[in-house]
């Protein structure tokens, strides 16, 4: 899958929305006597299955039980960048250093892994002993998220694993708007028709700006971890800084923004200073 856009849309452009849940739900277990084995509009024998799945190729579908974890950290009161970026060059982390375009003391350090407990191990140490720890944290800019298939990627490995990352580290891109987002739960409500018709709008958008390399996208899902209970957590990624501003404005009067984005930001704008190449 190449980035000039992905079937399904663009920002937020993923069928689906809050799942809900029950107080007091079992999460495992046989069900006891009296409760239901089956619920309306889930397909109980694939309901557990957490794999990430494509389209077929070869003859069968592609199934995939892996995701890249990214987040985005933001910090203030930052004089000079030259130490962050020879600790980060010191460290061998794949990490993207942004110049903050609202703050001039600002940046925001963009890192990823296929292992969650990276963030909570290495990264976690890196931040407290080297020189981000003297930065003012900014947790309200803070993201979190994983990438995610829809069922239609032609090379699942790719799209999961790497697509991102290149993305990401692109020295012909160096702009980059992130912000997360929520759907409203009527979304969910919707059939698949009417969410697939939707959805197109978000998707036939972001090709065009993708096929004219004007903005690309990484759209990531951070249902249950992200603070403020976002569903997703997006960025366009471009050469420029006004096609992406642009990009926006375009999907604002799309029927999904404008009708069933609950909310929306806030939102980062930095610039690449560093970059660890993607091999």
């Amino acid at each position: 899958m190449s980035e000039k856009g992905h079937p399904g849309g663009h920002p937020g452009g993923h069928p689906g929305g809050k799942t809900g849940g029950h107080p007091g739900g079992h999460p495992g277990g046989k069900p006891k006597a009296g409760m239901p084995t089956a619920l309306p509009g889930f397909d109980m024998e694939t309901l557990t299955d957490t794999r990430e799945k494509g389209a077929e190729r070869d003859g069968a579908e592609q199934r995939l039980d892996k995701r890249l974890f990214m987040q985005l950290i933001c910090f203030g009161e930052c004089k000079d960048t030259a130490p962050l970026i020879k600790e980060l060059e010191a460290s061998g982390m794949e990490a993207v250093l942004y110049a903050d375009v609202s703050d001039a003391r600002g940046v925001g350090l963009l890192t990823m892994s296929e292992d969650p407990e990276f963030f909570v191990t290495k990264l976690r140490d890196f931040l407290n002993t080297s020189g981000f720890a003297a930065l003012k944290p900014r947790p309200k800019f803070t993201m979190f998220g994983r990438t995610y298939a829809i069922g239609f990627e032609k090379n699942l490995e790719d799209w999961l694993l790497k697509r991102s990352r290149r993305v990401s580290c692109t020295e012909e891109w160096p702009w980059a708007v992130w912000y997360p987002l929520r759907r409203s739960g009527e979304f969910a409500l919707l059939s698949k028709k009417e969410q697939g018709s939707i959805l197109m709008e978000h998707g036939v958008i972001g090709r065009a700006f993708g096929e004219a390399d004007l903005g690309h996208d990484i759209r990531l899902v951070s249902y249950g971890m992200d603070k403020n209970d976002n569903d997703f957590t997006i960025a366009l990624i471009g050469k420029d800084l006004h096609p992406l501003s642009v990009l926006v404005q375009t999907m604002r009067r799309t029927k999904q923004t404008s009708t069933y984005i609950e909310k929306m930001g806030p939102f980062f704008v930095g610039r690449v200073i560093y970059y660890k190449p993607f091999a």
